[in-house]
């Protein structure tokens, strides 16, 4: 079952192809790290990647040795797919312990996005924790009852604008999971992005967690692909799993090359983007009905709020990228209401092009919000 968060009917506005088109169009790019085509994506891969075959050998191996090193763990394994990463990592711990309950935040992903294999095909349970609009709390973890498998926690949270525990309160969650004899795993689609908050390193986040996945595309702009890492024996469980669900591909070196190739660029990137994000949240501030959340932001995304309807955002949004070639927000992440659009903002390359001032101003048109003096 998919619960995906949005209005109910088609919203007013111009159409999905006058949109492409417009998008097409532009020179200029608010969000990550804007319009990219096949070209580009395609010029992440060296010409002289070494090719893997069903996954050994070559860039791959290559790649799950560094990325084992970077995140201090024994072992990582590239898989196609995060929806086959976490449900094969969460099977596994599992199994290991006897137990089908897996503890997570009531916006978990694997609950939302992904039909809910872990229960059809693994045969697990949810146990959700806490209340859907706010953080995950050690007193929510305290309420639940039955002794877990394990316990998932998102870093950072996409579903409230990227938010982030403070680390001594994400110490105490991973000690309350650890005395319950459940694994503690890290969906860490957006673990690249949390670093400049915690002020550490990769590997220091990660020595918190027996498990973690990684993603190559959010954030970092990779062609599609992901990673889990962790002790030696409970990976290569994993990589048994990733060939039962499909995902031993006869080829993946050109994910894992265009991966590596992102993670090489783009993470040294992110104290930038993180910066960006804080000078653009306070640039915001004042503009009437218009919400920055979690403000200030705690990574390089934000959600921002906007006033009016679905269809009035895309027609703002279609007239500012007529005018000035910029493309901004057509479509809401979320309607909180029917006259409030929800946006998710994540900054990257393109962003860090775009002042604070032009943002503001951007923003404030899409609110419908007079031009400021």
């Amino acid at each position: 079952m998919s619960r995906r968060s949005g209005t109910a009917n088609e919203p007013e506005g111009p159409s999905p192809a006058t949109l492409m088109a417009l998008a097409g169009a532009c020179t200029r790019f608010l969000n990550g790290h804007g319009h990219r085509r096949a070209a580009d994506f395609l010029a992440m891969i060296p010409a002289d990647v070494e090719m893997d075959r069903y996954g050994q050998g070559g860039v791959v191996s290559a790649f799950e040795q560094e990325l084992a090193r970077l995140l201090g763990k024994e072992a990582a394994l590239f898989v196609p797919s995060g929806t086959m990463a976490q449900q094969a990592t969460l099977r596994v711990h599992a199994d290991q312990r006897g137990r089908r309950g897996v503890v997570f935040h009531p916006h978990c992903h694997l609950d939302w996005y992904e039909e809910r294999g872990y229960e059809r095909l693994h045969h697990l349970h949810g146990l959700p924790a806490g209340r859907l609009g706010a953080p995950l709390t050690l007193a929510d973890l305290e309420q639940v009852a039955e002794p877990p498998a394990a316990l998932l926690l998102e870093l950072p949270q996409r579903s409230l604008g990227g938010t982030l525990p403070t680390w001594d309160a994400l110490v105490a969650q991973t000690d309350w999971a650890r005395t319950r004899g459940a694994a503690v795993h890290m969906d860490g689609a957006r673990l690249w992005e949390a670093l400049s908050f915690y002020q550490r390193s990769a590997s220091q986040v990660a020595d918190l967690f027996d498990t973690v996945y990684v993603s190559f595309y959010k954030g970092l702009g990779g062609i599609a692909g992901s990673a889990v890492a962790g002790p030696a024996e409970i990976v290569a469980e994993i990589a048994q799993w990733r060939t039962r669900h499909g995902g031993r591909l006869v080829a993946l070196w050109p994910y894992a090359a265009a991966a590596r190739s992102a993670l090489a660029e783009r993470l040294p990137k992110m104290p930038q983007y993180y910066a960006h994000a804080r000078a653009v949240a306070a640039a915001l501030e004042g503009l009437p009905g218009v919400e920055v959340t979690p403000n200030p932001p705690v990574s390089p995304m934000m959600h921002v709020l906007l006033p009016g309807t679905a269809g009035d955002l895309a027609t703002r949004a279609a007239t500012l990228a007529a005018r000035e070639h910029v493309w901004t927000f057509a479509q809401p992440f979320a309607s909180d209401s029917p006259h409030r659009q929800r946006v998710e903002f994540s900054v990257g390359d393109a962003t860090l092009g775009c002042a604070p001032s032009e943002v503001r101003r951007w923003m404030a048109e899409l609110a419908g919000l007079p031009p400021e003096a």
